[in-house]
């Protein structure tokens, strides 16, 4: 993706996502690269290497993999006529991220919550989450999906982007791949511990910087939305390295400072007690009503990211030419 045409295909992606979503029964390459993964395990695992080393492969076997479809994908386009490669470029970047989906996601365990639907609940919010959520009580269940659409603002907004506007189009399919694998074999179960530990750590590195890229940005539109950008920072800075990740815990802390509310604490995946530490010490107990002030947040922080983006594309292409 050129300089001189990025600062169409970005802004055309992201509102090509605001209006559709994730529409379920068209074609989805990201659901294709969850496809690839399922396909592809078993051969890496039957490898007579130690799992460790065979899960390395298997990762970079794929990322790699996946940038080189998609940049030949788009020379053919561009061999076709620059019009096709655009066209193609916008639709691509469109499936990395994921902010309709994301709202529609959060807001549906929302109205569940709402009208007391707890079960209903409990089912949508597993779609979104990690943990076991058998016995999770309303604000359990209010602080899961909060904490997902912190999370995910980085995962399906704000890396992508980032990654499209510093690599192109074949470096954002190349993240989605990372962050797919990471969400696949990531974990640090019996199964997964070894054959997942490369890919992980692939994650761990391809979040660093958009995580904390994502303190500012959500500063800022806290600071839109209510006047808190400064507790926003202030809470993301002083808690977010004490998360047990090394990057979710920036915007996870970040929205807790702008929400007021506490995120974290210990939870079941698995079967097994994480201990995580609180987020948002000081501040209140959450309830349903913060997931629907999350969602603006997300969109909000969406929007800011995007147009930051473009502004500094344009200004870079202005430079050079």
């Amino acid at each position: 993706m050129e300089l001189s045409t990025a600062g169409y295909i970005i802004p055309a992606a992201f509102i090509l996502d605001l209006v559709l979503g994730d529409p379920t029964r068209l074609p989805h390459p990201i659901r294709w690269l969850g496809r690839a993964i399922t396909v592809g395990e078993p051969f890496f695992r039957n490898l007579r290497l130690k799992l460790s080393v065979s899960g390395a492969l298997f990762a970079i076997s794929l990322i790699a993999g996946t940038w080189t479809l998609t940049f030949v994908l788009m020379k053919t386009a561009q061999y076709i006529h620059p019009l096709v490669k655009a066209g193609v470029e916008i639709l691509t970047l469109y499936y990395c991220i994921s902010i309709r989906s994301l709202e529609s996601s959060a807001m549906a365990v929302f109205r569940a919550l709402t009208q007391s639907r707890i079960d209903d609940a409990r089912a949508k919010v597993a779609l979104i989450v990690g943990r076991n959520v058998e016995h999770l009580n309303p604000e359990e269940i209010s602080r899961a999906t909060v904490e997902t659409v912190g999370e995910n603002l980085v995962d399906g907004v704000i890396s992508p982007l980032f990654y499209a506007a510093i690599g192109g189009i074949p470096l954002a399919m190349a993240y989605k791949m990372i962050n797919t694998l990471d969400s696949m074999i990531g974990y640090k179960n019996d199964k997964y511990r070894d054959f997942g530990k490369v890919a992980a750590r692939i994650d761990d590195i391809a979040n660093f910087i958009p995580a904390r890229l994502s303190i500012p940005v959500i500063s800022l539109a806290a600071q839109i939305i209510d006047g808190k950008g400064a507790r926003t920072f202030q809470t993301a800075l002083s808690e977010g390295a004490n998360h047990t990740s090394p990057n979710a815990g920036y915007s996870e802390a970040a929205f807790a400072g702008a929400l007021g509310i506490r995120l974290g604490g210990p939870s079941y995946y698995h079967g097994r007690l994480a201990s995580k530490p609180f987020l948002g010490i000081p501040f209140t107990q959450i309830n349903s009503n913060h997931i629907k002030k999350a969602c603006d947040l997300m969109i909000l922080s969406s929007l800011i990211w995007m147009v930051v983006l473009v502004g500094i594309l344009y200004i870079l292409s202005f430079l050079i030419s």
